[in-house]
């Protein structure tokens, strides 16, 4: 018997790759895996690359939930608070959703206009310090997908004084898994190959995250939608502080993380190369023209994104390696 582990929203594309990583983790058992509207079908008849798991969506009950050691909310925005609030205490819980991750209710209610769910631990272990809090934490908030490929890449740079904080330009490209599995008009494949889009321009919700996290106050954010089922490929610009070396700071700040990977002189990120894996892949230089630092980061945006994101979390909130059970490297081609 291992550890006891549940999803709520499992037959989402999170949830699904949640249900992968568990069921090839050695020490977690799954027990429950929950959904809405396909509650009572087989997991493998929404999930086809789980053929084998022989289990059947669940409605989504807190009793159900309440009987895991750790649960893992992968819900649409705004629902994961009321369901969080009915399980007891002693249950350890991941949320994948945005519910916890801000601590300004204001910014909440700007950006996702609905009543702000209170604040968990955030669930960036790469940021220094937070390993120890995620350890300590029974409620761990897990970090969004385009905030986790734009931190990795800023945070260093201005935690080490290297850019300054009040002049971040942010160009990131996704995958359209990162829009849910609900069919939306805009996301069939005839209106998606072939063409890029920019969205939510001016207004993204990981805007107060990714300033909350890194010190930032001053950034500019455009997400783009990619034809590509998965990946996030993020461009991120500061105007520099001083003489430092970029992708210098960038490897010292991440020698020691497992999944973060500051690539060869030369070598820039490929969304392809992070598919499968719960990796970052990082570049940076100064820009010879206008001088500002530019860095490049691709991550998976189910992976490092998502679910890879909250395993390890979990991992750590268990007293596991934060590696187990997780894909250090992609898939190709």
């Amino acid at each position: 018997m291992g550890i006891r582990v549940a999803v709520a929203g499992a037959s989402g594309y999170a949830g699904g790759e949640l249900l992968r990583l568990i069921a090839g983790h050695p020490e977690l058992e799954l027990v429950a895996a929950t959904a809405h509207s396909q509650a009572g079908q087989p997991v493998a008849a929404v999930h086809p690359q789980l053929t084998g798991l022989d289990l059947v969506f669940a409605e989504t009950d807190p009793a159900l939930l309440a009987d895991a050691d750790l649960v893992f909310l992968a819900l649409p925005h705004g629902q994961s608070g009321a369901l969080a609030a009915r399980l007891p205490a002693g249950v350890k819980v991941v949320d994948l959703g945005a519910d916890h991750r801000l601590r300004d209710a204001q910014a909440w209610q700007d950006y996702y206009g609905s009543t702000h769910s209170g604040t968990w631990t955030y669930g960036l272990p790469e940021l220094p310090g937070q390993r120890p809090l995620i350890a300590a934490a029974d409620r761990v908030a897990a970090t969004g997908c385009y905030a986790a490929a734009t931190i990795l890449a800023l945070a260093p740079l201005l935690a080490a004084g290297a850019a300054a904080p009040d002049d971040v330009v942010v160009v990131a490209a996704s995958g359209t898994s990162g829009a849910g599995k609900a069919p939306k008009a805009h996301l069939l494949g005839s209106e998606v190959m072939g063409d890029m889009s920019p969205y939510k321009v001016g207004r993204h919700q990981h805007v107060p995250e990714i300033k909350q996290a890194t010190g930032a106050t001053g950034l500019s954010f455009t997400p783009v939608l990619a034809p590509m089922p998965r990946g996030i490929l993020a461009t991120i610009t500061a105007r520099p502080t001083g003489d430092a070396d970029p992708r210098e700071v960038l490897a010292a700040a991440y020698a020691d993380a497992p999944f973060v990977h500051v690539l060869p002189e030369g070598s820039w990120p490929h969304t392809g190369a992070t598919v499968g894996s719960n990796a970052c892949h990082l570049q940076a230089t100064r820009d010879i023209d206008s001088g500002r630092l530019i860095v490049s980061s691709a991550i998976d945006n189910l992976g490092k994104g998502a679910a890879g994101q909250a395993v390890q979390c979990a991992n750590i909130m268990l007293g596991l390696p934060e590696t187990t059970g997780l894909p250090l490297y992609g898939v190709a081609p």
